[in-house]
């Protein structure tokens, strides 16, 4: 049974969330994913709204300016909606000048992104190809990419922390000692209080910094400071998106490949993470990083910014590489 190779032997969860993602053969991501919007399983803000592409257009024409780089990379573009977007809405003489380059592992979403943007573009397997060919160099932004990287979930059970395991038909917790850096730990949760780590993020951090010589990072998510992260969320906030349906509990490991897994971002592990020579620019609530460039009349941009809603469920960081 996919992805156990032995149904006896239990897997950590990042370890089932990686394959059932990311296989080669049988991953989610990898294969099977059908697309993104209503003919997908999930939609995301560039496939309801212009908006947020035209906000980060001018958070990238500022960006270039300042740092006077002419490479601009996204992570994980999806469809390529947004890439789109961005292109179109940089002014005439920063898009003769810049080079947009995509960071895309899933064949299928590269597929659609190659036929909507065409030869306007450079592909990359991984962030370290990009940043080689921008001589290290690049202004980085991202939507919805850290959600999707492998978690490790932890629950407290007294003055203890438990690690989730699993057997095809169960989830086993384990005692264990040796937590992975992350603020969420610092907290003073209620027991039985279930968190997660996107340790796998961090890892790629640590593999990408090096690469990267100047430039700012724009990351947006849904997630939270590390304080506010699981307000009523006592089991954590993973979940599972199938046919546009939000699955939770046992649902979220039923159909491994065949459904996308996701959890809210720390922001306050992604601003502590990196190291010193990378400072925090700023924190914004998608409300505020979107509601220059919404249009009032339109419903679609008004989601976008609803501090009831989106607007207040994504953040938005900026980062800068100190030179």
């Amino acid at each position: 049974m996919f992805p156990w190779t032995d149904p006896t032997q239990a897997l950590r969860f990042d370890e089932f969330m990686a394959a059932a993602l990311h296989d080669p053969a049988r991953g989610y991501y990898a294969r099977r994913i059908r697309g993104v919007g209503q003919s997908g399983d999930f939609t995301t803000t560039p496939g309801l709204t212009q908006v947020l592409g035209k906000a980060i257009a001018a958070w990238a024409n500022h960006s270039l300016r300042e740092e006077n780089c002419h490479d601009l990379i996204e992570l994980g573009p999806g469809e390529g909606a947004l890439a789109l977007t961005v292109l179109r809405s940089l002014p005439w003489h920063r898009r003769l000048r810049t080079h947009l380059h995509l960071v895309e592992t899933s064949a299928p979403l590269r597929d659609k992104q190659e036929s909507l943007l065409g030869k306007r573009v450079h592909w990359h397997q991984s962030i370290e190809d990009a940043l080689e060919a921008c001589d290290g160099r690049a202004c980085i932004y991202s939507n919805e990419f850290v959600d999707a990287f492998p978690i490790r979930r932890f629950r407290k059970t007294g003055e203890q922390w438990e690690e989730s395991f699993l057997l095809p038909q169960q989830e086993i917790w384990r005692t264990t000692e040796q937590l992975p850096a992350s603020t969420i730990f610092e907290q003073n949760w209620q027991d039985a209080q279930v968190v997660e780590v996107h340790q796998s993020y961090h890892e790629w951090l640590d593999r990408t910094l090096p690469h990267w010589k100047q430039g700012r990072l724009l990351t947006i998510d849904y997630g939270a400071r590390d304080r506010d992260l699981y307000h009523r969320q006592p089991m954590g906030s993973l979940r599972a998106y199938f046919h546009q349906t939000c699955l939770t509990g046992p649902e979220v490991r039923a159909r491994p490949g065949h459904q996308d897994l996701t959890a809210d971002v720390n922001f306050s592990d992604l601003i502590q993470w990196p190291a010193g020579d990378i400072a925090m620019v700023s924190l914004l609530s998608q409300s505020e990083f979107l509601a220059p460039f919404a249009d009032r009349d339109d419903p679609a941009d008004q989601f976008a910014i609803d501090p009831a809603g989106s607007g207040a469920a994504f953040l938005c960081l900026e980062q800068r590489r100190l030179h």
